[in-house]
């Protein structure tokens, strides 16, 4: 397994593989990797013959005041996972090399300003751009993204349609530690209070999941319970929990199937996110 730092050798490694025929699999990360990662990886390792692993913590999709310099970083771990996972190459590029006084940004405004785009307005654009240039740069047959990240998985599905890249986009499912924490690279900023704290999202997913299990389909009535659920912890403090159609974003106000209900959650000063998705 190689670790790659520019564009130009990404670019000459692939075109060899393609002349030789082979399928390339992309999975976007920000590094820090964990079993999640790990599990969108060897995912594509099944389904392609080479595999691209970006290792890139984008500055772009980054507000002022969020944690871009405190976002974890370990380039060794990441090798060493990814190699254990049948990688073929990482990209690890620094910001100079994917922005070189950049002037063009994706924007999807309409999916992108509900959920996490109503308090991360930037972010979307940030993402989208990013994700955009990494399908340029590697040309992949099929892109892998964690369903964790659900909005991110629906705006990249739609801007894949809407702007006819010939890529497959391939959504995997949330990995969770034993006791039902979502894995996330954030969750090393959680001291063992917020940890235990922290269990309150996918506690109250389940009571979401069970209502509706049990035939409720009021959808105020059902965000309510949850709401209640994560209000019983101290520590926890509601960004947002909606839920919506799950190929368009929008609001809903009764069950209806593709949906997807979504949350943010700060645990002291800690964002997390978690949801489940019914189609």
């Amino acid at each position: 397994m190689q670790i790659v730092k520019t564009i130009d050798e990404v670019r000459k490694i692939v075109k060899a593989w393609k002349k030789e025929g082979l399928t390339v699999g992309l999975v976007p990360t920000m590094g820090y990797l964990h079993e999640g990662h790990k599990s969108l990886i060897e995912r594509a390792v099944k389904e392609n013959d080479r595999v691209v692993v970006s290792d890139f913590v984008n500055p772009t999709q980054f507000g002022p005041n969020e944690d871009f310099e405190s976002y974890p970083r370990d380039i060794n771990a990441d090798a060493k996972l990814c190699e254990s996972a049948g990688a073929s190459i990482i990209f690890n590029p620094e910001a100079d090399e994917m922005y070189d006084n950049a002037l063009t940004f994706v924007d999807m405004n309409k999916i992108t300003k509900v959920l996490c785009g109503k308090t991360r307005p930037i972010h979307f654009s940030g993402v989208c751009t990013v994700v955009s240039k990494l399908f340029n740069i590697v040309q992949p047959d099929r892109a892998y993204f964690g369903q964790k990240d659900a909005q991110q998985l629906c705006v990249i599905k739609k801007m894949v349609k809407d702007l006819n890249f010939d890529i497959e986009i391939v959504g995997c499912p949330i990995i969770r530690e034993n006791d039902g924490l979502a894995k996330s690279s954030r969750n090393t900023y959680l001291n063992a209070d917020e940890r235990k704290a922290a269990l309150c999202l996918s506690r109250s997913l389940e009571i979401g999941k069970m209502m509706i299990a049990d035939g409720e389909t009021d959808v105020k009535t059902i965000i309510s319970a949850i709401k209640a659920e994560i209000e019983k912890e101290p520590l926890a403090k509601i960004d947002y929990v909606e839920m919506v159609d799950f190929n368009q974003l929008e609001t809903l106000e009764k069950v209806q199937k593709p949906l997807l209900c979504a949350m943010a959650v700060y645990i002291g000063k800690t964002r997390l996110i978690d949801n489940f998705i019914m189609e």
